[in-house]
């Protein structure tokens, strides 16, 4: 969950509580499964928030960020493509932040807290071996690929761009649309299977030409 939001953290030492839901119990959890890659011990963000002092300042901004979905950062429109990389929080997870705040943020029973995620790392060993990649709409492939993800390469802040794909039978095969592009959060999007596209397929962008983009195969 990469917090954009730059305001100063609003402290609430002496908020009602009026919740039993709490950072030990429940929203340690949500924090810890979608959180962690940005906001963990050596992750990217300004900032940490793996721990209750830590995320308790910044409550009532994380509450605003996830109500309004952009926090975590993910621009892929939901349907065209299936990624298992996808960090955004369901509506229920949601709901359990922005009640949790509501009702004064508190930090419930310390025995309670689950392990600790893991330590922020690139990973390196699962890295696809093979790139190809596409320059503008209309790349004919030259040869058969088994694309396990996508990486877009310059994409401008804000801008909406679709990438699909034509089989030579002319069967279409939606990749990626990015509704919002942001170039200070590049990420490659991964497949939940495997993408098979055959020699001579197609790959068309829209607009044409609004960006580059790799497919990264086995």
């Amino acid at each position: 969950m990469t917090v954009a939001m730059l305001m100063a953290p609003l402290a609430g030492a002496h908020d009602v509580i009026t919740t039993k839901l709490t950072w030990s119990r429940e929203i340690s959890r949500i924090f810890y499964r979608h959180c962690a890659a940005c906001h963990g011990e050596g992750g990217p963000a300004p900032m940490t928030l793996m721990k209750y002092d830590e995320a308790r300042p910044w409550a009532v901004a994380i509450k605003e960020e996830v109500l309004n979905r952009r926090m975590p950062p993910w621009n892929a429109v939901k349907g065209f493509g299936e990624f298992k990389n996808d960090p955004s929080l369901t509506q229920e997870e949601i709901t359990l932040i922005s009640e949790w705040v509501e009702g004064g943020a508190p930090e419930g029973d310390p025995q309670l807290l689950p392990s600790a995620p893991h330590k922020h790392a690139e990973a390196t060993s699962n890295a696809p071996r093979l790139r190809q990649k596409l320059v503008t709409s209309g790349t004919i492939l030259t040869a058969p690929v088994t694309a396990v993800s996508i990486k877009p390469g310059q994409v401008k802040a804000g801008a909406s761009v679709k990438i699909a794909a034509q089989r030579p039978d002319g069967t279409f095969e939606p990749l990626l649309w990015i509704l919002r592009g942001e170039p200070k959060h590049p990420r490659a999007y991964e497949w939940i299977a495997p993408v098979v596209l055959p020699k001579g397929t197609r790959i068309l962008i829209s607009p044409p030409n609004a960006a580059s983009f790799e497919l990264l195969s086995k």
